[in-house]
């Protein structure tokens, strides 16, 4: 055989082979696209590639509260939102000629199959998005992974039939899971940074497409040393696709890793509580608001947009009035209770078998009891494991603790700690605009806002002198005896009379009901209602959106009936908004994914008061805080009886000079203090007390509202006027166009003295006592 035949035949082989290998190629890639080589995604799939969304919580001045998810923390963002530089340095670390392939980079592929990769892969862009939206984690079967590998190549392809390469670049930072639930390029931006994508500096940028890689080794909190090299090796890429100068990079290089880690997650971050029963809200109104095809959303993974009416500055102006005061006032409530003062220490006036009953409870409903009872473990081995040692990690004011102590202990300590709830509402449109539930909601997760309900002590008298004034047109200037009173028994079906006392038994003879509101004047109470009746006060409460039972007797007038935050911040509002009670308003409208409008709120309103009725009212109420319990709004002076400001040489630290109408609360034994507080377009209610009733501050000094709650207002109220893009109120109460009743107290006197009016029979006559 001549050397021509032979050279004849080898060509013709290597045709064959070349021919085989096309067909081959033809046949495998033919296979995968039929799905032969395993499922594919179809048309549709493609056109709109399934990926969980995480539910937005939006505040009404547009800043993301937080998120509800399962795994993935992912909220989609446009390609405009993205820094073109992230761009850059995307495009030269992970794939340089990412706008002249069609999706198979064949040079690369090339030099990886002769290099083995060690010089680099061969997967593009779209072929990593194909993998992370379809094909998944890579298979450790050298078969499998082959296959998967050319499934990738065909999907890539047709991502890129059916996207433009700014899609695809958009899609593929949308969906990188870059750790600690950071699901995508917005989520990461704002957990490492802090930040929007699109306020992203080169370096931070630079960080992140270099986690690109591998987000679990390129750790930025673990690893940062590791992560800075390869942020540098993203610059240096970007300086070989003369996209910065090698001026740019050794100047870039130098910096360290600058994080503002800012962890999202359910019990972390602003609003807390609000997010926790917004959760309730939002799955109500899922099990009742199909979609059109009768199926349900998921709040979890469709993505939703739920606008909320909190305000992000109020709400942290209002979290942080909690967290200054409460510190203060807990560490006066653990000097008291320790058990050289107090040896039933955090308990107060309690016997043993109480005490016994108060821990047992508590027990009862801890989760370590649900999840034991859940598994079939017996009460009696129940009860024995609390008394077991257990590594546990404590709230302090000063940090979390890890320790070592029982359950039973862990409990008894947490008795010790300090309650607070607060809500602030706008009365014109019912609008909430920052809720607190509690302390910290990673160890106190019961909400003091809705779920709570305490004794309201002396807030609920306004209710009792609304309804004199609606019925019987009382002045606030108007006197009445102050001295011991009794409501007779037939008068709500009792067998004994009802006759309260004054706090520490003061009694004067008479006072103007301004001054008997401004002062708590329990007897005053006593006649109101006894005049008017303990049921229509009961039932104005209820028009004023109180849900809470109310019984019909005398003793409401004094704050016994049990109501959250939550209700009386409603019902004061109605004060401040001409007597039309506006229900509290959380949600104003929810979207899908897509923009589209699924839920629009619709103020709910009655009218309760005649506007003259409730601007009287309020008038009482500015006298709470021009010379009664609440006086300490309006001065800075040195008052050395003040316990919790005992450090500040100038007394109470507020000097409030604008029109404030509100109450104070303390409820018996001092187990609850309240303050509610009002300017025309805000109302704020302040809860503070311990978790038990029989955990309480010894002595009123302590223990009112006024020392408990009212500097938290107080402190909020501060800062809301200090920040000068919020509008809130420092102007007087609207009147309105015509008021019967006399408000200038100094002239009707002076009036009455000229007019021999001013008697003692004819005044009570006049009032019809």
């Amino acid at each position: 055989m001549t050397k021509k035949t032979t050279f004849r035949k080898f060509v013709r082989l290597l045709w064959i082979a070349f021919g085989a290998t096309v067909l081959v190629i033809i046949g495998v890639f033919g296979a995968a696209s039929a799905g032969l080589l395993g499922p594919m995604p179809d048309f549709r799939q493609l056109e709109n590639p399934k990926t969980n969304l995480a539910t937005q919580i939006i505040s009404s001045d547009d800043v993301v509260l937080g998120k509800f998810y399962f795994n993935d923390n992912r909220t989609p963002i446009s390609f405009h939102e993205i820094p073109s530089q992230m761009i850059d340095a995307l495009i030269a670390t992970e794939d340089e000629r990412f706008y002249s392939h069609a999706g198979i980079d064949f040079k690369g592929t090339a030099r990886a199959l002769f290099y083995l990769g060690s010089k680099g892969g061969a997967s593009t862009i779209t072929q990593q998005l194909a993998r992370q939206l379809f094909t998944g984690v890579r298979s450790r079967n050298t078969l499998e992974a082959v296959f998967q590998k050319i499934k990738e190549w065909v999907i890539a392809i047709r991502l890129e039939r059916r996207y433009t390469k700014n899609e695809i670049v958009t899609m593929y930072l949308n969906i990188y899971d870059f750790n600690y639930n950071a699901d995508g390029l917005r989520s990461a931006s704002s957990i490492y940074f802090s930040k929007l994508p699109q306020e992203l500096s080169l370096s931070e940028s630079a960080m992140l497409v270099g986690m690109l890689k591998n987000s679990s080794l390129y750790n930025p909190l673990r690893r940062p040393e590791l992560v800075r090299e390869r942020r540098n090796i993203v610059y240096q890429q970007m300086v070989r696709n003369q996209r910065i100068t090698e001026k740019q990079r050794d100047s870039l290089a130098a910096l360290p890793i600058e994080l503002d880690f800012n962890p999202q997650s359910h019990r972390e971050g602003i609003a807390t509580y609000f997010r926790a029963y917004l959760q309730q809200f939002m799955r109500s109104w899922i099990a009742n608001n199909p979609k059109e095809d009768d199926t349900f959303y998921n709040l979890y993974l469709d993505g939703l947009n739920i606008y909320t009416t909190i305000d992000s500055r109020l709400q942290t102006y209002a979290e942080t009035a909690v967290s200054t005061h409460m510190p203060n006032l807990q560490r006066e409530f653990f000097r008291q209770n320790t058990p050289d003062f107090n040896l039933t220490a955090p308990f107060l006036d309690v016997k043993k078998d109480e005490i016994e009953r108060i821990m047992e409870q508590a027990k009862r409903r801890s989760e370590r009891w649900r999840k034991m009872k859940a598994q079939g473990v017996d009460e009696e081995t129940i009860l024995a494991s609390f008394d077991e040692p257990t590594e546990m990690e404590v709230f302090s004011w000063n940090g979390d603790i890890d320790t070592v102590m029982t359950p039973t202990d862990s409990i008894r300590y947490y008795k010790h700690f300090l309650r607070a709830g607060m809500m602030s509402m706008e009365p014109q449109s019912g609008h909430v605009k920052a809720w607190v539930g509690g302390i910290n909601y990673r160890h106190f997760q019961f909400d003091h806002v809705m779920q709570g309900k305490r004794q309201i002590g002396s807030t609920f008298k306004p209710f009792v002198y609304a309804t004199a004034i609606d019925q019987l047109k009382l002045s606030p200037c108007d006197s009445l005896p102050d001295g011991y009173y009794c409501v007779e028994p037939a008068k709500f079906g009792a067998h004994d009379a009802w006759c309260p006392k004054n706090s520490g038994d003061r009694y004067i003879g008479k006072r103007t009901l301004k001054n008997a509101l401004a002062n708590s004047v329990n007897t005053i109470s006593a006649r109101l209602i006894d005049k008017v009746g303990p049921r229509p006060v009961a039932n104005l409460a209820r028009n004023l959106g109180v849900t809470s039972p109310i019984p019909g007797v005398p003793a409401i007038a004094l704050g016994s009936a049990d109501l959250s935050v939550y209700e009386m911040v409603g019902a004061y509002s109605s004060f401040a908004n001409k007597g039309i009670y506006v229900k509290p308003v959380l949600v104003t409208r929810i979207e899908d994914k897509n923009g589209t409008v699924i839920y629009q709120a619709t103020p709910e309103t009655k009218d309760v008061l005649s506007e003259e009725s409730a601007y009287v009212t309020l008038k009482l109420l500015e006298g709470v805080t021009e010379s009664g319990s609440g006086v300490r709004l309006r001065h800075v002076g040195a008052d050395k009886t003040n316990p919790i400001f005992r450090d500040v040489v100038t007394g109470y630290p507020y000097a409030f000079e604008n029109p404030i109408a509100g109450k104070t609360g303390t409820t018996q034994n001092q187990s609850d203090g309240w303050f509610i507080g009002m300017v025309p377009n805000l109302v704020t209610g302040v809860w503070v007390g311990g978790e038990d009733r029989a955990a309480h501050f010894e002595t009123i000094a302590y223990g009112q509202g006024a020392t408990m709650a009212l500097p938290i207002w107080a402190n909020y109220m501060k800062s809301c006027y200090a920040d000068s893009t919020l509008v809130v109120s420092q102007q007087p109460f609207e009147s309105p166009a015509v008021v019967s009743i006399p408000l200038d107290c100094d002239s009707l006197a002076l009036a009455r003295q000229q007019k021999s009016f001013f008697k003692e029979d004819e005044d009570l006559s006049d009032l019809g006592f």
